[in-house]
């Protein structure tokens, strides 16, 4: 039996996990290393603790299995980035986290003065921001990358500096050119990023090295992107599957392997493209659509509102009503993403009445990220012209059963459960194990998808009605902040 040792490097946390290759985890660790904010729209992080919590987990996880590990996977946020000096292996500062706004102006001008639809929540102005705002640069050999590319450092000790085409890719760094081939030599030179320092980009899949830090210095074989992973994960990998992962935010992935695009820009409804996987050089494209707030709701009903003590009782308390007495609640809490993309939008409580009670509200909001996962796929399908047959879930939120069955009720689809809530722990042990040929395949993971529980919609439902009301709340959530509003990367 073949295990692989997966290190996942969320925004809050990171796991070191073992797992074999029927997908089932052996042993887990996790670490906490939360991004810290200086100021509002800051979000920094310190790369060299993320280094020694992931051999500490990495280690302490090994410790406790008997057999030894056949190859190493890495998932990380995306996005992020660290600049650190190729001779000492030290940062050269803090790490950029993904949601960090700091770049928001360099955007601006980037989109006023060259007509590039960059965002702060891509690479490449992060990186052009550290290297312009850290003193005493001048000289040093530098190496500059996401987290996949800092953690294969680490790992074989100095020896490679690479990442993946989901982790550098157009859409998430904004420096390689669309088909994946080659860097945007007309952005670096706008942005001053010398080449030299970025790292050499690779397959998600193929050996790229040896991890020396760790006992037997197991191969490498599998660096991806976490939303990619989540859909790799779930099984997702043939054009017309999808996922939505429900963490602090909520992200829908599909694959379409619909070939290159012709930009890395958005589309009509808001979603956009970006590779999901490559293996043999080919990249294997699909489309991401984003909330930007998920979980936080429930985390605002907990810790700000005190209307439940864990987020575990919001099913508790929302199941005791059958429906949310006429409340409606937009999850807005930091601006909306596709397909509206409004960063002005704000939450939205409505319909309260005298009779409200906590439980109405409650619901309502789990009701109403529900409904913006319906979004996510009714956009989607709007932008690929693909009519998903089911639709699956990890993340927190996915061991709600109340938000389930509401998903399900809203979309009109099969909710699958996954069955774990981090599937971006399976997606790249599976991917490690095509890259040392234990699978031949992305398609061999059918065979191993198996969810915790499925729900199918309610019968009685009507559909077309809640989605009219929701829109008609939507409405009333936009655009409650008319400079941010304003705003379009």
């Amino acid at each position: 039996m073949a295990q692989f040792l997966v290190i996942d490097v969320g925004t809050s946390g990171l796991r070191a996990a073992v797992v074999d290759d029927t997908l089932s985890i052996v042993a887990f660790e996790y670490r906490s290393c939360p991004p810290s904010s200086p100021s509002p729209g800051l979000v920094e992080f310190d790369a060299t603790d993320i280094a020694r919590l992931s051999l500490d987990a990495a280690h302490t996880v090994l410790a406790r299995v008997d057999a030894p590990i056949d190859a190493v996977g890495i998932t990380n946020q995306r996005a992020s980035v660290v600049v650190w000096d190729r001779a000492t292996g030290k940062p050269v500062g803090p790490g950029l986290g993904w949601q960090d706004l700091r770049t928001v102006m360099e955007c601006i001008m980037a989109k006023a003065e060259h007509g590039w639809a960059m965002a702060p929540n891509q690479s490449a102005t992060k990186i052009q921001w550290i290297l312009a705002n850290t003193p005493d640069l001048e000289g040093r050999d530098l190496c500059a990358g996401t987290l996949d590319s800092w953690l294969a450092w680490i790992l074989t000790e100095g020896a490679v500096h690479v990442a993946d085409h989901t982790n550098f890719s157009a859409t998430t760094s904004g420096l390689r050119s669309i088909d994946g081939t080659g860097w945007r030599n007309d952005i670096l030179e706008a942005f001053s990023i010398p080449e030299a320092i970025l790292p050499d980009v690779v397959d998600s899949a193929s050996v790229i090295g040896h991890a020396t830090a760790l006992p037997g210095s197991p191969p490498i074989a599998a660096l991806i992107g976490d939303q990619q992973a989540s859909l790799i994960g779930q099984g997702c990998v043939r054009p017309g599957q999808a996922k939505i992962t429900f963490g602090t935010g909520g992200m829908l992935d599909v694959c379409t392997n619909s070939g290159t695009p012709e930009a890395a820009n958005r589309y009509a409804h808001g979603t956009y493209p970006l590779p999901v996987w490559s293996l043999g050089g080919v990249l294997t494209w699909g489309v991401e659509g984003i909330m930007l707030s998920a979980g936080t709701n429930v985390e605002w009903l907990r810790d700000d509102m005190g209307l439940i003590d864990t987020a575990e009782q919001s099913h508790e308390v929302a199941s005791q009503c059958t429906d949310s007495g006429g409340v409606m609640y937009v999850p807005a809490l930091l601006g909306l993403g596709t397909p509206n993309w409004d960063y002005g939008a704000r939450g939205t409580l409505l319909g309260l009445t005298r009779g409200t009670e906590r439980r109405h509200v409650v619901r309502a909001v789990l009701e109403g990220v529900a409904h913006r996962g319906a979004d996510l796929v009714d956009a989607a399908v709007a932008d690929t012209d693909i009519e998903l047959a089911a639709l699956r879930i990890d993340g927190g939120m996915s061991r709600n059963p109340t938000f389930v069955q509401a998903l399900a009720n809203v979309t009109g689809l099969p909710v699958e459960v996954a069955p774990v809530v981090e599937a971006t722990t399976l997606g790249a042990a599976f991917l490690a194990g095509v890259g040392i040929g234990v699978w031949n395949d992305v398609g061999d993971i059918d065979a191993l998808w198996s969810p915790a529980h499925t729900a199918a919609p309610d019968t009685g439902v009507d559909r077309h009605a809640l989605r009219l009301s929701w829109a008609d709340a939507l409405s009333r959530a936009a655009g409650w902040i008319p400079d941010l509003s304003a705003l379009d990367f």
